[in-house]
């Protein structure tokens, strides 16, 4: 096993807010991340390099063993399982709520309802915990159509401000789990690995709470 760390970062949003997080953790990227068509960079650090994917692809590289530690949001992680995985710190960034919504004032469908969303594995579980009948559509994006366009009763989805959903005459209903992004880590990795993963996960949770202080402040 390679002594160099891997840590696969999540495109978007929570790359943005992973940066300065790392950079406080002693970790910075030697180029622009944003100006960049790599997707594999050096750090600061000779043996550690980031590599920058889809969000939802972050738990299969480290579950696989082709990254060493992700940073993914807990929904993809809700979404994909954890197995393999170690999940040793909550980054406290890109805080959002994974939410049921659908058309405002409209009464809820009782005994069966079609969903659309691309939480199929979470909306089934919470609907059945529910118990209620739920036809899970798959749908990858704008998903506050489905309810407009009568394919469905109500939508799965990230709610952060609620404005998009306001916009399309549609409300938040049930919370089904709060979000943060989080770090994982594999598990062979964290054996084979734990000299060098241990000092990065300390420094990344002085970071953390520094950073909490200081909006506490």
């Amino acid at each position: 096993m390679s002594k160099q760390l891997i840590v696969a970062l999540s495109k978007g949003r929570i790359l943005e807010e992973t940066l300065p997080l790392l950079a406080d953790a002693g970790v910075e990227p030697v180029e622009d991340l944003g100006k960049s068509r790599k997707l594999l960079f050096d750090t600061n650090l000779p043996d550690v390099k980031l590599v920058v994917i889809r969000a939802t692809d972050v738990p299969t590289y480290v579950q696989l063993g082709a990254a060493d530690l992700g940073i993914a949001g807990k929904d993809v992680l809700l979404e994909h399982g954890a197995a393999g995985l170690y999940e040793p710190l909550d980054l406290e960034i890109a805080r959002c709520k994974l939410m049921t919504a659908g058309i405002t004032g409209a009464e809820p469908a009782s005994a069966r309802r079609r969903v659309a969303t691309k939480f199929v594995n979470i909306a089934r579980r919470w609907y059945a915990e529910q118990g209620i009948q739920a036809e899970v559509i798959k749908l990858y994006g704008a998903m506050e159509l489905a309810p407009l366009m009568n394919l469905a009763d109500e939508i799965v989805d990230i709610v952060d401000t609620g404005n998009t959903l306001r916009a399309n005459g549609m409300e938040p209903r049930e919370l089904i789990a709060p979000v943060t992004t989080r770090l994982v880590v594999n598990k062979a990795s964290m054996t084979m690995k734990h000299a060098r993963i241990k000092p990065l996960l300390e420094r990344l949770k002085q970071a953390v709470a520094a950073r909490r202080e200081d909006v506490a402040g």
